[in-house]
């Protein structure tokens, strides 16, 4: 396929957009932190937590090279705002009016929702570096790969981890920590696989 010329607005969006996802993400995950009381879950999230700090340095160094200003706050970066703090909020008021089970599940349903975002703008991200043309795109491709397998590896793990932690509210057999995380899932195909497998491994 030929590659093609991108919408630049459209590529400054986009970057505004997954800046603001991982400070966001931050935040949430400092907040996901105070809500968990399974020891694998704590490591997990604290693992998260300096990933997504190095992720938003890796953004950080590609707005730098690309002469964008960190600070400036596009009206598509306030809604990602807002929808961050709405995450932190919603798990803060779990901690305070729920059990400690219930704000536990409550953080990781957030932290899914916070990872499909972050997830979405790397896939978006891939496909500019994949198929369009600029000068730009070593930069961002540079950063793609710094970033991308972390971005697989948050999403389909978190995603097993709010799944068990609700099937244990339910009070059916759960596996935890969840089979993404027990056979180290990296990909869409590997999540389904691990998902399927769970039966085998009560």
């Amino acid at each position: 396929m030929k590659k093609t010329q991108p919408n630049p607005d459209q590529v400054r969006e986009l970057l505004y957009q997954a800046l603001e996802t991982e400070q966001g993400g931050i935040k949430i995950y400092q907040a996901a932190l105070k809500c968990a009381i399974n020891d694998d879950l704590r490591d997990e999230w604290q693992e998260y937590l300096e990933q997504t700090r190095t992720h938003e340095k890796v953004l950080l160094n590609v707005f730098e090279q690309l002469g964008l200003d960190p600070k400036q706050r596009p009206p598509g970066r306030e809604v990602v705002g807002h929808i961050g703090a709405s995450l932190v909020a919603a798990i803060e008021l779990a901690r305070k009016s729920a059990s400690a089970e219930a704000a536990q599940l409550v953080a990781a349903e957030c932290v899914v929702l916070a990872e499909t975002k972050d997830h979405a703008n790397w896939e978006l991200i891939g496909q500019l570096v994949e198929n369009a043309q600029a000068d730009q795109l070593d930069v961002l491709k540079q950063a793609f790969e710094a970033v991308e397998t972390d971005e697989d590896h948050h999403l389909y793990h978190t995603k097993g981890w709010s799944r068990e932690l609700w099937i244990q509210a339910l009070g059916l057999p759960a596996v935890l920590p969840p089979p993404e995380e027990l056979k180290q899932v990296e990909t869409a195909i590997g999540a389904a696989r691990a998902e399927q497998a769970r039966g085998r491994m009560l």
